[in-house]
């Protein structure tokens, strides 16, 4: 792998083992791009969006672009098995999934197709798995090709019949305690329980964070711990590994 670039004062997120640096500006106009792309297959306000995934780039651009569209994005442990991985989807009644490459032993299209075999015949955004009856869309990133799923490409792509007045006037009908996230225990004590987060929940839990460690815009935090139970600080520029 080569170097990535030379650090920028102005960066946001760094996705060291992607070789990726997005500056605040690039983060946002990804985001929005992926906002738009979204709402183009007819992503909605109150849809569950879920998002199975070590850390990626990718995890961080979903979490906005869902946040700005009224999507309910729903943290899927990427340590699940196929059981566990069925429970989440209906418990959360997810319509969306966006799913990562295989990561060491774990392959996420081959782990989904064990519980929606569907996958492999049905088209893109029109999944009818007998197991996640709600689950009607699966977006795959990286360097992978999934039947039946839209590529992460295509979604970006897609954007174009979406304008930039479109998601403005989306995201203005959100409201400050409408939900936005639900995050699923570890399930220790019995089944994974799902916590609903709202924007009011998530941006007071991170301002109150980085006020009081003192974070500013010069400093760096690595993140060692996976996002999908990570509730994001702003201001301050996230460096990711994978776990």
């Amino acid at each position: 792998m080569t170097a990535p670039p030379a650090a920028s004062p102005n960066e946001a997120l760094v996705g060291r083992h992607q070789n990726l640096r997005y500056t605040y500006g690039q983060l946002q106009a990804e985001v929005d791009r992926f906002a738009r792309g979204l709402m183009a297959p007819g992503i909605r306000s109150g849809d569950r969006v879920g998002i199975w995934s070590p850390n990626h780039a990718e995890w961080v651009i979903t979490q906005f672009a869902t946040a700005k569209i009224g999507a309910i994005l729903v943290n899927i442990n990427p340590a699940h098995r196929v059981h566990e991985l069925e429970y989440a989807l209906n418990q959360s009644s997810c319509t969306a999934l966006i799913i990562a490459p295989p990561f060491k032993t774990t392959d996420y299209p081959a782990l989904l197709r064990e519980r929606c075999p569907e996958l492999s015949r049905d088209e893109p955004g029109r999944l009818c798995g007998a197991r996640v009856p709600n689950l009607r869309t699966v977006i795959a990133f990286g360097q992978q090709h999934v039947p039946g799923t839209y590529n992460w490409e295509k979604v970006l792509e897609g954007a174009a019949s979406v304008t930039p007045q479109e998601l403005a006037a989306r995201q203005s009908e959100q409201e400050f305690d409408a939900p936005v996230n639900i995050q699923y225990t570890s399930g220790t004590t019995g089944f994974p329980k799902g916590p609903t987060l709202s924007h009011h929940s998530i941006l007071n839990n991170a301002i109150f964070v980085a006020d009081y460690l003192g974070f500013t815009e010069h400093d760096r935090l690595c993140i060692t711990f996976p996002y999908y139970h990570f509730d994001t600080p702003r201001g301050f520029t996230m460096r990711s590994y994978p776990p």
